[in-house]
């Protein structure tokens, strides 16, 4: 079953970078094939009803990779270059990502394929509403909880979780975790992958020796992880000197008003619209000089064919997969920090698990403990990953992979295989 690893598909990196750690931890035939594949998905083709009254039919998937250590956990998205294999790497990637931070939850998650910029409210509330009811056979709240990802967000996860609701006759808020305040959300959960990334450039710069306030930084994606993120380091008194979308980048060596340029894109749309900066493309940008760059984008943006150029002295995956394997190779040989998103942008997952506990507990915590516990678990699981990276002579991601596949490994062997 094995495959040619190629850049461009992410479930062949994904796989690729699971082959990497499967031979370090000296994995059997039996347990590699377990992991290296997903244990269920669901693909669904759907009819919804348009504005002009017309009908189209759009294709969803819900992928779970892995259930050894609890109900599968994982987000939502919606977007033209959403592909099976595509879902099947995120999937895989949230099972290492829920075991490095060590919560309870196996990975999982889905997509349709859909360009949700065209479709008005109405056509995207009815598209949200048909999936759910295509993927209903697997999500519940103790089997599969879905969360935003890219082009969802909280009103998505609150048609998510009325629609399953109406299917089961009384409210489930713990369907979906990243869902409005109003109806079980948790306070803290809408910054919660951007404050979890901060805290681990935070505790890479100090194990690097550098001081943030006389730092600079680069953010490619200035959505929900990426913006937090460059508000979160300006705030700590380090430079972002450039900050980018879909649509491009701006950049300014003399450093950017991260708050201006935020109510700039909400204003506007795009942060190219806002006066005080260079304009660039979003390849450009990742080239610029800094000390700390934050892809925070898409999967693939760092590849062979751009590293060497990458001028930062420090790495940090907001996004899912920027980074290739080939490139991966180039960074540590160059002496680049790369923090890999399985580590880095584990902060929305463990709110997300906050947020479900309190669902549970139908009690409500306060953002301060929110903040706090998610503090916590990111300082203890990076200062877990460097120590196995110091032990074991092996990058940060190595080292993630090592602890996240380990502790799979321990699940599944500790429950055995049914019969």
């Amino acid at each position: 079953m094995s495959e040619t690893p190629r850049h461009d598909d992410p479930f062949a990196v994904a796989q690729q970078q699971f082959d990497m750690v499967a031979e370090r931890l000296h994995l059997d035939d039996g347990m590699r094939q377990i992991l290296r594949w997903p244990c269920r998905e669901l693909t669904t083709t759907f009819p919804v009803i348009m504005d002009d009254g017309s009908t189209r039919v759009f294709t969803g998937y819900r992928v779970q990779h892995n259930l050894a250590r609890g109900p599968a956990k994982g987000g939502i998205r919606y977007s033209p270059q959403v592909t099976l294999n595509e879902v099947r790497a995120l999937a895989m990637w949230m099972t290492w990502k829920c075991a490095v931070v060590n919560i309870p939850f196996g990975g999982a998650k889905g997509g349709v394929c859909c360009d949700p910029k065209a479709l008005s409210r109405k056509e995207l509330e009815r598209l949200t509403r048909r999936f759910t009811t295509e993927i209903s056979i697997l999500i519940g709240p103790t089997s599969d909880i879905p969360a935003p990802d890219m082009y969802t967000d909280a009103q998505v996860m609150a048609w998510i979780m009325d629609t399953y609701s109406m299917h089961k006759g009384y409210s489930v808020p713990g369907v979906v975790t990243g869902k409005p305040l109003s109806v079980g959300g948790s306070h803290g959960r809408r910054e919660a992958t951007g404050r979890g990334c901060f805290f681990t450039i935070a505790n890479a710069m100090r194990h690097l020796g550098l001081d943030l306030t006389q730092a600079t930084a680069v953010v490619q994606g200035f959505g929900n992880a990426g913006s937090v993120v460059a508000r979160l380091l300006a705030e700590a008194g380090c430079k972002v000197v450039a900050v980018s979308d879909s649509q491009g980048g701006i950049y300014n060596p003399r450093g950017l008003p991260v708050a201006e340029v935020l109510a700039c894109k909400q204003d506007k749309g795009s942060v190219v619209d806002f006066p005080e900066g260079e304009r660039l493309s979003n390849a450009e940008l990742l080239e610029l000089p800094c000390t700390i760059l934050v892809p925070a984008a898409l999967e693939n943006q760092l590849t062979a064919a751009n590293a060497p150029r990458v001028r930062a002295r420090l790495v940090v995956e907001a996004a899912n997969g920027p980074t290739t394997p080939e490139a991966d190779a180039i960074f540590e040989e160059r002496g680049i920090l790369v923090v890999p998103d399985i580590l880095a942008n584990a902060g929305g997952v463990t709110v997300s698990y906050f947020e479900w506990v309190q669902n549970l507990q139908e009690f409500r915590w306060k953002e301060e403990q929110v903040n706090r516990q998610l503090k916590e678990i990111m300082d203890e699981s990076f200062a877990h990953v460097l120590a196995i990276a110091t032990r074991e002579k092996v990058s940060l991601r190595l080292a993630a992979y090592m602890l996240g596949v380990g502790r799979v490994v321990q699940a599944t062997n500790d429950r055995g295989i049914y019969p």
